[in-house]
């Protein structure tokens, strides 16, 4: 039964990492990094490594998504105001 749940975990990272690469919004991109980083702290969670776990759902799931999120937002801001100076 535990293999299972290593398998079904493993699947599901390798799922939600390719969605994250097929994306081609980076908003999107952001979004579904963040559901990645939930499933990869699960994954760490169920490979009794909880602290690695809990690292990864600060860092992966809440804090590179924010900032490419911001990022995105920026830059999308910047491009908008060129235009309208032209």
């Amino acid at each position: 039964m535990y293999d299972a749940v290593i398998v079904v975990a493993l699947l599901l990272v390798a799922a939600s990492a390719t969605a994250a690469v097929v994306q081609r919004d980076p908003a999107r991109q952001a979004l579904v990094l963040s559901f990645s980083g939930v499933v990869l702290a699960t994954l760490f969670t169920v490979l009794q490594a909880p602290d690695v776990g809990l690292s990864q759902l600060a860092v992966g799931s809440a804090l590179t998504p924010l900032l490419i999120m911001l990022s995105v937002r920026k830059i999308r801001r910047r491009g908008r105001s060129k235009e309208d100076t032209r």
